[in-house]
């Protein structure tokens, strides 16, 4: 089949084949490349949606982006099931087989090293998030009208300390929360808070945290989580994974453009 080579993740050879109706982006499934003692894990693409230059135009694109966003995931999602892979950053593109073997041989021993730090761990994603909007009580009588600009000035000033307040709460929760569960990982990265406007989640973002667990004590990362949530009203605790490592992956998953 002619087409590009997208690559989705590096990783050791394994004997447990992927699901059968396993496919990737655009459709094609996914298969392993060999080159000494690593497999990259690819399958084909248009190179008239590939090619570096439409490839930029549909990095605009939030809708196609998200298709192939989901496609990915799904192939490095599968792929967790079975093996540690190193996942490639989204739109890892070579012309040809020989690009991605040379690729791989390029940077064999990074990979080697990476995944020797990676085996048998899983990426567990936390965020906190106050919500802003379940400050007042609902129970509560609703403020009175303000009889003078006075009035008015003193109930902003009382409505401002109370959000503060919050905030302060939330970001000293959120400092602790981290300490605790950077104790049940291995490592740990703080990434910067999500924009609400992108990611459509209520509340403001106050931490975004990735943390690199053994599989074998994600069990008692996820009950230290699972006993933070509720404990301050007002801040909301997320809980997401487990996933492949992603931000443990380091700076050698740079995107190499083959085209």
């Amino acid at each position: 089949m002619t087409g590009l080579r997208y690559v989705y993740a590096v990783c050791r050879p394994f004997g447990t084949p992927l699901q059968a109706q396993l496919t990737g982006v655009g459709g094609d499934p996914p298969r392993l490349l060999t080159h000494h003692g690593l497999v990259a894990v690819v399958s084909h693409v248009p190179e008239a949606d590939f090619a570096e230059e439409p490839l930029r135009r549909h990095l605009e694109d939030l809708d196609w982006l998200t298709g192939v966003a989901r496609a990915h995931q799904g192939v490095i999602d599968a792929l967790t099931t079975v093996t540690t892979p190193l996942p490639l950053r989204l739109g890892t593109v070579f012309r040809d087989d020989s690009g991605v073997r040379t690729m791989v041989q390029e940077r064999e021993e990074s990979f080697l090293r990476t995944l020797d730090r990676l085996e048998g761990r899983v990426e567990w994603g936390v965020k906190v998030y106050v919500e802003a909007e379940r400050e007042p009580e609902a129970s509560a009588a609703p403020a009175p009208k303000p009889a003078s600009g006075r009035d008015y000035l003193r109930q902003r000033r009382t409505q401002t300390k109370s959000q503060d307040d919050l905030w302060q709460r939330a970001e000293t929760f959120a400092t602790r929360l981290h300490e605790t569960l950077s104790e049940s990982a291995e490592d740990a990265r703080l990434h910067v808070p999500q924009n609400p406007t992108l990611s459509g989640a209520s509340g403001r973002n106050v931490l975004n945290a990735a943390y690199l667990v053994p599989r074998v004590k994600s069990e008692e990362f996820v009950e230290r989580v699972e006993r933070a949530k509720g404990g301050v009203p007002g801040i909301r605790v997320e809980l997401t994974g487990p996933w492949a490592a992603y931000s443990f992956a380091g700076e050698e998953t740079t995107e190499e453009e083959g085209t």
